[in-house]
C-alpha cells in the first residue's frame, strides 16, 4: 500500500483515526510513521517521539510501544533515546 493511499484510507484531517487491527495494515501504518520519523533524524528522545506522535494520535504511548514491539524503533534501556529501528517495513 502506497502512503498516500495509507494516508487516505486511516487519516482524518491529519489525524489517526483507528489503529488498525490486521497485522498486514499496522505494519504498513508502522512503517508509514518509521519513514515519517527518519526524515527528521535518526535519534530522538521520548520527548521528541511523543511530540510526533502526538500530531497524529492522542495515545503516544501505544504507538510509541507498538514501533518498538515491532522493531521501527529501538530504545535505550533506560527509555531516554529512540533510534529508527532496521525494520523497514
Amino acid at each position: 500500500m502506497k502512503q498516500t493511499e495509507i494516508y487516505q484510507k486511516y487519516f482524518k484531517e491529519g489525524r489517526l483515526v483507528t489503529i488498525p487491527k490486521k497485522e498486514k495494515a499496522k505494519l504498513q501504518l508502522f512503517a508509514y510513521f518509521q519513514e515519517a520519523l527518519a526524515e527528521q533524524g535518526q535519534t530522538f528522545t521520548e520527548k521528541e517521539i511523543n511530540d510526533f506522535f502526538h500530531r497524529y494520535y492522542d495515545d503516544t504511548a501505544i504507538l510509541r510501544r507498538y514501533l518498538v514491539d515491532y522493531g521501527f524503533l529501538k530504545r535505550d534501556s533506560y527509555g531516554r533515546t529512540y533510534t529508527i529501528g532496521e525494520r523497514n517495513g
